[in-house]
């Protein structure tokens, strides 16, 4: 009963203190990106998402998977540790190199001649990760994420500030290089001096076997699904236009603003959580499932309520030389709230120790959406339709991946669709009554939005009561004590 207790109070905690990183990070770095889009145009950030799969890609190749090798082994000692962050920095070292004498090629291949020089700067990042990697993963192994909350919000913080002055200053494209160098270097050094780790000059070759054993089905696992994951901004540079993928690109990060904060909050902490208890069948499997069904709780109405108000929303927000984005974020939105499902499903194989079935997954799931992008392209169906490929792939890989997960803890597909299924089809309804009220009301964008939030919240909250459903009784025990507590500090 202690154990449970205790494992309880830890999920907990991490939970909240990971949501409140993830809420306060992504916050900021949204206020931020909002005065940037502003101070710069679309082709601004359209060059900068040229290159986002290059880095994408150099971080997976110099993570290499051992940080989630070095979470699940519960043994792993200052051997393992010292080994893997001598292999990330020697790795790091080398992308740096490659991708410097690559950036004339790559400037060539986008018709971009300022590429040459913003690659072989922005390449520096992939170097100043390397130094982050091995306290970072300490302390997501222990869940303890109020000093990672502290770190990634005075990196955000400092960073975008960076990032505003030098676009005032008339900087353009140069303000995003800086904000993402300055971002990953204060994070590195900061999560290095509160961890107070140095490295012993050892390197294991029994330890490097052992946890790349496990790692490097996880690394080309990640290599593949990175490389998917931002083939569309490789695709809309070359075949468009920046100010094209400029548009794509600020719908993808506005997108992720809500799926990705709920999705790494929750599979940050599920994964080391559940990596304790992976021995233990039906507790594994009963933790799981409550887990799924929370996250389809609140993520669902978030992402389908925040395409319905699209509209106004992005008006309001990044201004009428934005509009053209609505439709790419509208269909996002809908591919990203089934993205927390699939990141669970997926966590549930690592910590099986199933990274075989984790990498064998990621080769079939490729294999739909690519033709279906060759499609769009040879007829040319332009950018929507592109991005509509990602919709239709969210939901075939969810398919594949509750199937392969859920046979590893008996929990397969028609038992997670039909706890899933309710919430999902109030979310679905209450999403067309909140669009409809944008299109037969011809209101002012902010009364307009204001009244789509306000309808939206009433209509789900009346439903989830009105149909019991337990998560809202799970969210609401669990915010009403936080709420009691924060009333007195405000009075006192």
């Amino acid at each position: 009963m202690k154990q449970e207790n205790s494992l309880k109070k830890k999920t907990i905690s991490g939970l909240l203190w990971s949501f409140g990183d993830m809420i306060g990070n992504q916050g900021i770095q949204f206020i931020i990106q909002i005065i940037l889009a502003r101070l710069l145009v679309p082709e601004d950030f359209g060059i900068i998402g040229m290159i986002l799969v290059f880095v994408a890609l150099s971080n997976s190749l110099v993570d290499s998977g051992f940080t989630q090798a070095l979470i699940r082994d519960q043994k792993a000692d200052q051997t393992d540790y010292s080994t893997v962050f001598y292999f990330n920095l020697a790795v790091s070292v080398i992308i740096y190199g490659l991708l410097f004498l690559s950036a004339p090629l790559i400037s060539n291949f986008f018709e971009q001649d300022q590429l040459t020089a913003i690659v072989r700067v922005l390449a520096l990042g992939v170097v100043i990760n390397a130094f982050s990697i091995i306290p970072r993963a300490m302390f997501t192994k222990e869940v303890d994420f109020k000093v990672q909350a502290k770190v990634n919000m005075a990196a955000s913080v400092l960073s975008g500030i960076v990032a505003v002055a030098m676009a005032l200053l008339g900087f353009g494209v140069w303000s995003l290089v800086v904000r993402m160098l300055a971002l990953n270097g204060i994070q590195a050094v900061l999560l290095v001096f509160y961890r107070r780790w140095l490295p012993s000059l050892v390197f294991s070759t029994a330890s490097f076997k052992r946890l790349f054993g496990f790692g490097w089905k996880l690394l080309v696992s990640g290599l593949i699904d990175t490389a998917y994951n931002n083939i569309y901004y490789l695709i809309i540079g070359k075949q468009y236009s920046a100010t094209s993928l400029g548009y794509y690109t600020n719908a993808s990060k506005f997108s992720d603003v809500a799926t990705q904060t709920l999705t790494a909050t929750i599979q940050r902490v599920t994964y080391p959580v559940l990596s304790g208890i992976q021995d233990q069948e039906e507790r594994l499997k009963q933790s799981f499932k409550k887990v799924i069904k929370l996250s389809g709780f609140l993520i669902f109405p978030v992402m389908v309520g925040v395409a319905a108000v699209a509209d106004p929303l992005i008006y309001l927000i990044f201004g009428e030389k934005w509009m053209t984005m609505v439709p790419y974020f509208q269909l996002l939105c809908i591919a990203g709230m089934l993205y927390p499902i699939h990141a669970l499903n997926l966590n549930i194989l690592q910590v099986k120790g199933r990274s075989d079935l984790f990498l064998y997954l990621e080769i079939i799931k490729t294999i739909v959406p690519t033709v279906l992008i060759l499609i769009v392209i040879w007829m040319d169906w332009g950018i929507t339709i592109l991005v509509v490929t990602i919709v239709l792939d969210s939901y075939i890989s969810l398919f594949i991946n509750i199937y392969f997960s859920g046979r590893e803890i008996s929990y397969g597909v028609r038992e997670q669709i039909v706890d899933l299924l309710p919430i999902y089809a109030i979310s679905m309804g209450m999403g067309l009554v909140v669009y409809g009220i944008e299109k037969l009301l011809p209101f002012p964008e902010l009364l307009t939005l204001l009244l789509q939030i306000a309808v939206g919240a009433a209509i789900y909250i009346a439903i989830c009561r009105l149909l019991k459903i337990k998560e809202f009784d799970t969210v609401y025990d669990l915010l009403v004590p936080m709420l009691k507590k924060i009333k007195p500090a405000k009075t006192g």
